[in-house]
């Protein structure tokens, strides 16, 4: 397995910075965030450190000689918009620009894109299924055509009141990857698996691993720690982040051993990259950089190339 991370911490940095940055840090892949130039809407987002609307040829080469020189392998192309947002016109933007991102991924030999599937939040699993069909169908044979692989991460994007009451992403456990899969049979779908988002579902984070071992296309090192004392006042119909919280891996309740143990179990080779989005190293980009190494340093620990 090849050990990474997430680009989107790396807001202030340029692409070469981010190479330089991972190759430095003892680290194999990033997983590069692609989102369209402007302002973003969320958290962890809008970070732009491959513009595909402007690579061209010679561009391509670029990137492909600044990470061969560096021994940094580029594992993916993210961006995690809803492509079944509600509003039609944003749902095509979304749409079109994760077309282009299939397109640039294969034109740099990546084949790789990690992205959401999207969910309606105000329709049920089985209304928003008829239109992953609609709107996945062509993505999917756009995908299959260029010879890229979509990874789906399984976060419910399901933190705040305004993504009340089923969140933004339909593929967020066994039951649904299974609906997905069968509607959306193509060896070009499958999963960016982060076993973060089971913990605070009450999910079993291991046994997934086994059953869908041929779907695992890429994976997340994130942790969740759940405040037992804030769940017994809230329960579990609040909205997630008045009872768990993001942490870097070791700092929460994952049992890391056991996760990176059932990955060579399954003949996992892939890349594996960190995503930090712990709110206790925040203060500065230092502290964002900072939380990287820690990490690094720790899943070393289990994880090597």
């Amino acid at each position: 397995m090849k050990l990474g991370v997430v680009s989107a911490i790396l807001d202030k940095s340029t692409f070469e910075e981010v190479i330089d940055f991972v190759a430095e840090n003892d680290m194999e892949c990033v997983e590069l965030a692609c989102w369209p130039k402007g302002k973003a809407e969320r958290r962890y987002s809008g970070v732009c450190h491959i513009d595909v609307e402007e690579l061209n040829d010679e561009k391509v080469n670029y990137i492909k000689e600044y990470t061969k020189l560096r021994n940094v392998e580029i594992s993916s192309l993210a961006y995690y918009p809803n492509t079944l947002d509600e509003d039609l016109e944003k749902r095509q933007v979304y749409i079109n620009h994760l077309l282009k991102l299939i397109e640039a991924s294969s034109k740099l030999g990546i084949n790789m894109v990690t992205t959401f599937i999207g969910r309606v939040p105000t329709k049920t699993v089985e209304e928003n299924l008829e239109t992953v069909k609609e709107v996945w169908t062509p993505i999917i044979k756009h995908a299959e055509k260029f010879n890229v692989k979509i990874g789906i991460e399984n976060c419910p994007m399901l933190f705040t009141n305004d993504e009340w009451p089923g969140g933004q992403n339909l593929m967020t456990s066994p039951a649904n990857w299974r609906k997905v899969f069968s509607l959306l049979d193509s060896p070009n779908l499958g999963i960016n698996y982060d076993p973060s988002h089971f913990i605070w579902q009450q999910i079993d984070y291991i046994k997934p691993l086994y059953e869908f071992k041929d779907k695992i296309f890429h994976v997340h090192y994130k942790d969740i720690k759940v405040y037992k004392d804030k769940l017994d006042d809230v329960g579990i119909m609040a909205t997630p982040l008045q009872y768990m919280s993001p942490k870097l891996p070791g700092l929460g309740d994952v049992n890391w051993g056991k996760y990176v143990s059932a990955l060579t179990d399954i003949g996992y080779t892939g890349y594996t990259c960190i995503e930090v989005e712990d709110k206790a190293f925040e203060k500065s980009y230092e502290d964002a950089k900072k939380a990287i190494k820690l990490s690094v340093k720790y899943l070393r620990n289990f994880v090597h190339c």
